[in-house]
């Protein structure tokens, strides 16, 4: 193990030496020869496909096939940072999740590539999986061939290349650390040091006499070459020590260069130096058009409706009743009754704190928009029983309405409220609660007195030994997949009907509104973030506590605790945390507190 990692490091220090001498060889410019490096890395990419399939034509033992597999997935990573930016759809075909995927036409599609190659090679291969194994192989040369001519034909422009190796840095503070998609090979630390030593050379290569660039690339693949082991790698330690620093850096040096400043809207803001920085995201990125966007009037007007009885059908009931200020916008119940007070709804009341960044909303995914949701919610029968058309016609007879809606959406001769600014209003209200100011967010951007010992033990257990990180994703702490966050995952963890019984809850999640199978009990991972204020848990309001949640997902979730969920996506492994790193996990998780 060791041995590969000294390679690895000492193959930086030749990509420097190339990267360099590239510059007294070469005079086409940087893109360009970036541009041909690549095609090489995917040259490279097919020849180790093709050298696994003929491991497996030639009945090699299984330590061949698996150091044969681990070499693939180096040389991908190797060119990840283009990959994933320039071709993200064959990438999700190359690198995408073991799992089916539903598209929202009601497409599935089925999962192909590395990461299932991987499930029938690791932790032993069986012969009866040699026909599969070929059939993706085979699907994987194709893909990996694609790459080659995609490369030698596009046309890749500076701007697009920095911006892509910095996103690349965030993949791997976001999911390289934690086998997010080697789970059972379990090469994060090398496959990062592969991906960080190629951002390294492409970058390098714009300002060759950047030392401090050097440096810090150099320490970074350094540290992640001696790793002490996955479950006790301070990933504390390395993200505010060389991650945010790094990618502070190639901020910098992209504004230095004084490229083409192509703007589009996204999550994760172009300008962003680190993941941590306060205005990393933008809270308008899930907005339909560009005048959805927040304004402060949008924020008053929608601060008004939201605590207004008359959205709703009996007059009785405002956003407010069941997202509650001082819950940090929950209620604190296990479920909240109906609009009659005569029996519960179908699920616990969520946090509205940073739902704007999230591409979907409820639990079961299906608005997509924190639009589309204001308007579920009043129309559902059960919750609010509302009308918007009538709610208009209310307040449209309000005379501070009738002010606050023209100066939210100045219009001329303005004679009614329309639905849709109602629901952009309360939108942009909701959007407004957008708060990326906990304790660990100080920790991040340099104040290390924010976070105690128990606590930054807690975040590394929770990147790592407690795999939390692996369906809350850093720094959100929600399921919206970084770095590109388009989309957001749904997962099957066997929540039981109640905490001692031994059945699944029967909601369906997912299935109901996607009836596949592998989507029966699925729901929205939901954010980490104020949980420590959110009780009860789970889309059943089932846990009471997060030490009872931990106690879940320590045993293997639903599977793991002998309940029957045959599609369960959570590892049915129990994690063996202590009694000691359970506290130190909720004591993180404590620290996401927004302020």
């Amino acid at each position: 193990m060791r041995s590969i990692f000294k390679i690895i490091s000492a193959g930086l220090l030749a990509i420097i030496g190339c990267s360099l001498l590239s510059f007294h060889n070469h005079p086409a410019p940087v893109s360009e020869s970036i541009r041909k490096t690549l095609v090489l890395q995917a040259d490279s990419f097919s020849t180790a496909v093709q050298q696994l399939q003929s491991a497996l034509l030639n009945a090699h033992n299984k330590q061949t096939l698996q150091r044969r597999f681990r070499e693939t997935r180096l040389a991908y990573k190797r060119m990840e940072w283009a990959t994933e930016y320039f071709d993200p759809l064959t990438s999700r075909s190359v690198n995408g999740p073991p799992v089916p995927e539903t598209e929202p036409s009601g497409q599935v599609i089925l999962p192909q590539g590395l990461q299932v190659i991987e499930e029938l090679l690791f932790p032993r291969v069986a012969p009866s999986s040699q026909n599969e194994l070929a059939d993706l192989l085979n699907k994987l040369l194709v893909n990996a061939r694609e790459y080659q001519s995609y490369f030698e034909r596009a046309t890749l422009h500076d701007w697009q290349i920095m911006d892509a190796t910095k996103l690349e840095i965030f993949r791997i503070e976001a999911l390289g650390l934690n086998d997010f998609d080697d789970p059972l090979s379990q090469r994060c630390f090398a496959e990062s040091a592969a991906a960080m030593g190629s951002v390294y050379e492409a970058t390098i290569r714009y300002k060759p006499d950047n030392k401090y660039l050097y440096e810090l690339s150099a320490k970074a693949i350094s540290y992640l070459n001696h790793p002490v082991g996955p479950d006790r790698f301070d990933r504390a330690k390395f993200l505010t020590d060389y991650c945010n620093p790094l990618t502070r850096e190639l901020t910098r040096l992209q504004k230095q260069l004084n490229l083409a400043n192509i703007r589009y809207n996204r999550l994760l803001n172009q300008d962003a130096a680190t993941l941590f920085d306060s205005d990393a995201f933008n809270r308008n990125a899930y907005t339909a058009a560009p005048e959805d966007s927040v304004t402060a009037e949008k924020i008053t007007l929608g601060k008004k409706l939201f605590f207004d009885t008359r959205l709703s059908g009996t007059m009785t009931r405002s956003c407010a009743s069941c997202h509650q200020p001082a819950k940090a916008f929950t209620d604190g119940l296990v479920k909240n009754l109906d609009i009659t007070g005569k029996k519960t709804i179908l699920r616990n009341t969520p946090t509205l704190i940073n739902a704007a960044l999230q591409p979907a909303q409820f639990y079961d995914l299906r608005a997509p928009s924190l639009e589309d949701q204001v308007n579920n919610v009043v129309n559902n029968r059960d919750e609010m029983h509302g009308d918007m058309k009538i709610s208009t016609k209310k307040f449209w007879q309000d005379k501070v309405y009738q002010k606050l809606f023209a100066e939210a959406f100045p219009s001329k001769n303005r004679v009614s409220i329309d639905t849709a600014e109602i629901m952009n209003a309360l939108a942009s209200y909701i959007r407004s609660l957008t708060l990326l100011n906990s304790r660990f967010d100080i920790y991040m951007r340099g104040d290390q007195s924010a976070l105690n010992q128990s606590e930054v033990k807690g975040f590394n257990l929770f990147m790592g030994k407690a795999r939390c990180s692996t369906c809350h994703y850093l720094p959100l702490f929600n399921s919206t997949i970084p770095p590109r966050y388009m989309q957001m995952e749904a997962e099957v963890i066997g929540v039981p009907k109640t905490a001692k019984s031994k059945y699944i809850d029967p909601d369906p999640g997912l299935f109901a509104i996607q009836p596949q199978k592998f989507n029966r009990h699925a729901f929205k991972v939901t954010t980490v973030r104020n949980a420590a204020k959110t009780a009860p848990y789970m889309h059943n309001g089932v846990y009471n506590s997060l030490d009872e949640v931990m106690d879940f997902y320590n045993k293997g979730g639903g599977a793991g605790m002998g309940l029957k969920v045959p599609n369960q996506t959570l590892s049915p492994a129990p994690l063996k945390l202590t009694a000691k790193e359970k506290h130190e996990l909720i004591d993180f998780i404590k620290s996401l507190n927004s302020q």
